[in-house]
């Protein structure tokens, strides 16, 4: 028997406000218990459920609104995926929440542009893998299209990689440490085949996200150019202001 791999807790308390909106316990338009009363009902940390209403929150079943509680606005998820990211356990949470499968992968000597995000010199031979992820019961929510530094090209992946993000498996397998995560967002049209790939129509609204993993010397170990059809993926990032800076 496979052993089951265990939820965060917030999790499976979110998971039970949501079978509990479904079964009708909370209605559509009535306010869910207080975080104290959910704190006393569960057993939990108020840090612990604050975070499984913020995935309520997330999954649009609830809204919040300071001085008057947390609202139920409807019974189902709807089928888009929206990440929420505030630091680098957000983004290895997405993985958590999503599947990924390499559909090709290939050696190649790096070129252009591509070669130029990177820092490939003339010559290296880098890992490219093509690749689809999914959130549960939704279509191709990205394609991806990622990039091994040749130290790392016989990196063990089987195509169904699941939900360990690939920078976890090389700092697994090899001991090299992600410091930093740079990323950039921009709006594109999605040209075929890759709209193929993601079920969606040829040049339809997307959004593309690249993110660069580097190493503590500053050079990229791996790099995902991720596209989002825009019906299904939406992102939001949290700003908190420096008490030192008064910014």
């Amino acid at each position: 028997m496979p052993q089951l791999r265990q939820q965060p807790r917030y999790l499976q308390l979110a998971q039970t406000l949501i079978n509990e909106i479904e079964d009708g316990r909370y209605p559509i338009g009535t306010l869910l218990p207080t975080e104290f009363d959910l704190c006393d009902q569960f057993g939990a940390s108020r840090f612990t459920v604050r975070e499984a209403i913020k995935r309520l929150v997330q999954s649009g079943m609830v809204s919040r609104q300071a001085g008057v509680g947390t609202r139920v606005l409807g019974l189902s998820r709807p089928a888009a995926y929206r990440q929420v990211m505030e630091g680098l356990s957000d983004l290895q949470q997405y993985t958590n929440e999503t599947r990924l499968t390499i559909i090709a992968r290939e050696t190649i000597v790096l070129e252009g542009p591509i070669a130029e995000q990177v820092g490939a010199t003339p010559g290296q031979t880098w890992l490219h893998l093509r690749a689809l992820r999914r959130a549960a019961g939704t279509s191709p929510i990205s394609y991806s299209d990622i990039y091994l530094h040749p130290a790392f090209r016989s990196l063990k992946l089987d195509d169904d990689v699941g939900s360990m993000p690939i920078f976890s498996r090389i700092e697994e397998q090899f001991g090299e440490r992600v410091a930093e995560v740079r990323q950039q967002i921009e709006a594109v049209a999605i040209r075929a085949p890759i709209a193929t790939l993601l079920e969606t129509e040829t040049d339809a609204p997307g959004l593309r996200l690249t993110r660069q993993y580097l190493n503590a010397r500053g050079e990229v170990i791996e790099m995902a150019i991720n596209t989002h059809p825009a019906d299904r993926y939406s992102y939001s990032q949290t700003f908190r202001r420096d008490p030192e800076s008064g910014l």
